[in-house]
């Protein structure tokens, strides 16, 4: 990696934290409103796929290792146990996943990103928020699957709203910058 690529992965690290941060008073059901999701998203768009991804695994290392970067000015090794983990493995899939449509740029870019990075967000993050709760996590006496899903049915149009945002800055902010989604990267 050249000092450009590692400045560009510490900065989004960084923007996580913040986005994780900045309305750390706002939650529904104990779960906190965060902009990470905006973050992870803008992350794969602008940095590419390995880039972007590598810059939320930095996010999730450093919070692992103590910082308290994850929502709520959370982290050590102790939020593995955390029932809303999963969502912070989920931006990893999500700057991935975001980075390869904006990489190729075909018509279905926007859409075909915005859609599976939500689709990554939820099916990782809300399943591993069920079995936090099935395994290790005390559930409310009726909890099942079912309502573990319905349980986000309270954040999905807040992230639609973020998603469709994140898409639209996405190629105004590579104009603006006059930045590109790095493609030729030295990780693989």
């Amino acid at each position: 990696m050249n000092a450009r690529e590692i400045v560009l992965c510490a900065l989004f690290a960084a923007l996580m934290g913040v986005g994780a941060n900045i309305a750390p008073l706002l939650t529904i059901g104990g779960v906190p409103i965060t902009l990470q999701l905006l973050f992870a998203i803008l992350a794969g768009g602008l940095l590419g796929s390995k880039l972007g991804s590598l810059s939320m695994f930095a996010y999730l290392f450093i919070g692992l290792a103590g910082a308290p970067i994850f929502a709520q000015f959370k982290g050590g090794p102790g939020s593995i146990l955390s029932p809303t983990f999963g969502y912070i493995i989920s931006f990893i899939f999500v700057a991935y996943i975001v980075g390869k449509f904006f990489e190729r740029k075909t018509r279905f870019t926007y859409v075909g990103a915005g859609t599976l990075a939500i689709l990554a967000n939820y099916l990782i993050g809300t399943n591993y928020m069920y079995l936090a709760y099935i395994y290790w996590v005390e559930a409310p006496a009726s909890f099942s699957y079912i309502i573990a899903w319905s349980w986000m049915a309270a954040y999905l149009p807040l992230d639609i709203g973020v998603t469709i945002l994140a898409v639209i800055l996405i190629p105004r902010l590579q104009k603006v910058l006059k930045f590109q989604p790095i493609r030729k990267q030295s990780l693989s």
